[in-house]
């Protein structure tokens, strides 16, 4: 989600039930590297709010030819939530297990299930999530103060919100199409189709609309 319900607030019991969700996401070797700072200072809010701006800037200008197209579009909601939350990761705490070969990628993935699990469980709460990537990492781990090792990989803008996207909004407004079941399954090997939807079983389920 984008646009949130300006003013408003979250429980403190919800956000407690928040917290609880997204700490019992799995993780592997059980290294659970996510740390989530809850940003309350205005301040801060109004800093790391520049930092995004900053950004959205540059991906317009990098965008070329679709540069006005982006900036038409609600990219984030840092300043209206109710909630801003910055994901991190914690640093490398030395885990072996389960990541020996890739071992920053099963770190980012854990924190991702956390995310998650939090993304799930605000939609159980009638409240909007929404992911924000746009900053640079370097500038808002300088904003934050975290210590060496730590880097910040989400904004979290969490909070009512006055309706929900019948569909992701990249979609509603054509910036982007998503790709259908048989675009993503396969059997065996890259781009074999399925067999499940050979036979007509696998159908391609509509988005997700939480975001």
């Amino acid at each position: 989600m984008r646009h949130f319900r300006a003013g408003a607030t979250v429980a403190p019991a919800t956000l407690e039930r928040l917290m609880h969700a997204a700490h019992q996401a799995p993780s592997v070797g059980l290294m659970q590297p996510w740390r989530f700072l809850r940003i309350t200072d205005a301040g801060l809010r109004r800093r790391i709010a520049a930092l995004v701006e900053e950004e959205r800037l540059a991906t317009a200008q990098a965008l070329g030819e679709r540069a006005s197209e982006f900036l038409r579009l609600k990219v984030e909601g840092v300043s209206e939530c109710a909630e801003l939350w910055v994901a991190a990761l914690a640093p490398d705490d030395g885990t072996l297990f389960g990541r020996r070969t890739m071992p920053r990628e099963m770190a980012i993935s854990s924190l991702a299930c956390a995310v998650q699990n939090l993304w799930l469980a605000a939609r159980v709460e009638q409240l909007g999530l929404g992911w924000v990537s746009l900053f640079d990492p370097l500038a808002l781990k300088a904003a934050l103060g975290l210590p060496d090792g730590a880097e910040p990989l989400a904004l979290i803008c969490l909070g009512p919100v006055d309706t929900f996207y019948p569909e992701p909004m990249l979609q509603q407004v054509g910036w982007r199409q998503p790709r259908g079941a048989e675009q993503v399954f396969f059997e065996n090997c890259w781009g074999s189709v399925a067999a499940a939807q050979d036979e007509g079983t696998v159908s391609a389920a509509p988005p997700s609309s939480m975001d």
